[in-house]
């Protein structure tokens, strides 16, 4: 079973992973990036991999990039084996922003409204537009191989929002990258949502927290390994079941505290 997957902000660090760790099992993959023709990384994955990645241009936080990428996906996606048309297995919503230096009493509108934009408002209404396209899960047990393991396993559709622990309100300790923390906590709250709104079909919406990652977003002080964090996430995304739908969980599995 070869699963068509979208993932936004795939032109470096964690977005670039998940298209890397993808494509290795064999999935199909869409990869949307603000610009694709810059993306020199994607592009030579794109060549590794002929047929089964394609890019599509995409500002998450604008309204028509949005709207293009809608009228584009369905012409990219595989198509089912009875040749209808493909449906999505997965969404990963990680393209994001973090603006640093930002100190109390320096604060900016515009800065606020951005992050707002980009890591909440964006990827939930992209997921509100992408739900016809999502497959419904009527629970059958499909063959299947992931990893290198031969196998079955049932077949689930899973929205993955990549948040950050920085979202918890509980684990809230300083005061720091508040227009991030505030927008991941915002985007938290749209994942619950989501939950509920997609829950009768059967489909998974998971706020994940990648932990630290060794990216340029992560900083030079960060420890996790980005191919170790999209290994442990693409391992909680294949572990899910619909009752943990709406849960808040890093890329150990492990449970956050809202």
């Amino acid at each position: 079973m070869r699963r068509n997957c979208l993932v936004t902000g795939a032109n470096r660090g964690i977005g670039l992973e998940f298209v890397r760790q993808l494509l290795a099992r064999g999935e199909h993959v869409v990869a949307a990036c603000r610009h694709p023709g810059k993306a020199t990384a994607l592009n030579g994955l794109a060549g590794e991999h002929p047929g089964r990645l394609h890019m599509l241009p995409l500002d998450v936080a604008e309204p028509k990039s949005r709207a293009n990428l809608l009228h584009e996906l369905p012409l990219v996606l595989a198509e089912e084996e009875d040749g209808s048309p493909g449906k999505l297995d997965l969404v990963v919503n990680n393209a994001g922003v973090l603006h640093s230096g930002e100190r109390f009493g320096h604060m900016e509108q515009a800065l606020l409204e951005d992050s707002l934009r980009t890591n909440a408002i964006g990827p939930f209404l992209l997921s509100q537009a992408l739900a016809p396209l999502l497959r419904d899960i009527e629970g059958e047990r499909v063959r299947n191989v992931v990893g290198g393991a031969d196998g079955t396993q049932l077949r689930r559709t899973v929205v993955a929002n990549i948040s950050s622990q920085l979202g918890s309100i509980a684990n809230t300790t300083r005061f720091g990258t508040p227009s991030y923390a505030i927008s991941k906590a915002a985007q938290n709250m749209a994942s619950a949502l989501l939950a509920r709104a997609l829950g009768e079909r059967g489909i998974v919406v998971l706020a994940l927290h990648p932990g630290w990652v060794m990216t340029e977003m992560g900083g030079e002080h960060a420890t996790l390994p980005t191919a170790d964090a999209v290994r442990g996430l693409l391992a909680v995304i294949d572990a899910a079941r619909p009752a943990q739908s709406g849960s808040f969980l890093d890329w150990r599995g492990e449970s956050l505290p809202w």
